[in-house]
């Protein structure tokens, strides 16, 4: 006799202690679903002590779906165990949905760790053609790409009705108020965000006279490359110590948005291009100011994302031509403060019901 299980998914994560971008997703995905369809998921923790293979085995015979957001938690951490889970589904015959963000972008070391996951998987959503090209390019894992299913990227975080003070906050209005022109970029800061490129286009700006003050909301992720060392040599060598500033990690969303709402404009100058998996730019977006950023590579990358093409065509994202160089950042920037404000009612619900709508069609 074979046992019902008790829910549609088992969410892989690593607790509510874990504060990162993967885990709040996986955290919000199954709230979302829980809403439209309560009852239907559980979480399953998993960090360096917690999760014995027991107890693993158990809770996988205890759903239909096993669905798992790689990475868990920080790479190198936590590797053996979320793939042992997925193992374990295709043992007992649950269905293994995996959630894949990105690859090519990825580290080749973090590849070859991500590859079993997908080879385990029966579906792999993704959020950008982009992204799913990227897999279908790759000469070793190329085949998987008939698993992939798009998705409608949400935002990881959302405007709260108030704001958090903070020095840094302070830091930011004296300078506007002193005339400097404050540019953000929000989130982690790695080589895939092209960190260093911004620099090129702050340099443009401080020899026009316009005072720039680079604000990077968000902190180096530690890893092989040496993202820091490398931009710090930069700010030096462009003379802009006095005119970059790291937040570091920032833990509330309320402080985040009251530094968000001290930005003048934001910019994102991407070799990729623009994607619809960028969350930090939708967390941008929300404040009300001029996002700039490089256009996309594929012509349907928002064909899936109705709302992020909303946002693109009412003006709240100003796209940059492919292959620009730093001077064209620098005129649509300026070009995009003559401009007032957009507005752009954001239904964050909304775009969470969307994306696990997405899911829970592949359950």
């Amino acid at each position: 006799m074979i046992e019902t299980p008790r829910y549609r998914a088992l969410f892989l994560g690593a607790g509510p202690q874990m504060l990162c971008g993967v885990g709040q997703f996986t955290r919000l995905l199954q709230d979302a679903i829980e809403k439209i369809e309560p009852g239907a998921g559980t979480a399953f923790t998993l960090t360096r002590m917690e999760g014995p293979i027991g107890q693993i085995w158990r809770a996988v015979g205890d759903a239909q779906s096993v669905v798992c957001n790689f990475p868990i938690v920080a790479w190198k951490r936590v590797i053996v165990r979320p793939l042992l889970a997925l193992a374990f589904a295709k043992l007992r015959h649950r269905k293994v949905v995996l959630i894949q963000h990105e690859w090519a972008g990825l580290n080749w070391m973090r590849r070859i760790t991500y590859a079993p996951a997908l080879w385990l998987a029966d579906t792999i959503v993704m959020f950008s053609p982009l992204v799913r090209q990227e897999l279908a390019d790759d000469p070793v894992m190329r085949t998987m790409v008939r698993k992939c299913v798009l998705a409608p990227l949400p935002p990881n975080i959302e405007a709260p009705p108030g704001i958090q003070d903070s020095r840094l906050r302070h830091r930011l209005a004296e300078a506007r108020g002193n005339g400097r022109l404050v540019i953000g970029h929000f989130g982690s800061i790695y080589p895939g965000k092209q960190p260093n490129a911004l620099l090129e286009i702050a340099a443009v700006l401080k020899a026009r006279g316009l005072q720039p003050l680079i604000a990077y909301v968000g902190s180096f992720i530690r890893g092989v490359d040496k993202v820091e060392e490398q931009f710090r040599a930069r700010v030096d060598e462009l003379g802009l110590k006095d005119d970059v500033i790291v937040s570091g990690f920032v833990a509330s969303d309320h402080e985040v948005f009251g530094l968000l709402s001290e930005v003048d404009a934001f910019c994102y100058p991407l070799d990729e291009g623009l994607t619809a998996r960028r969350s930090s730019v939708l967390a941008c977006v929300q404040s009300g100011r001029p996002l700039v950023v490089t256009g996309p590579a594929l012509g349907d990358e928002f064909d899936h994302h109705p709302r992020f093409r909303e946002l693109i065509s009412h003006g709240a994202i100003v796209l940059v031509p492919r292959g620009s160089d730093s001077t064209a950042y620098a005129d649509r920037i300026v070009s995009a403060l003559k401009r007032p404000m957009v507005h752009f009612p954001f239904d964050f619900d909304g775009w969470w019901t969307d994306v696990a709508n997405a899911v829970r069609a592949e359950l």
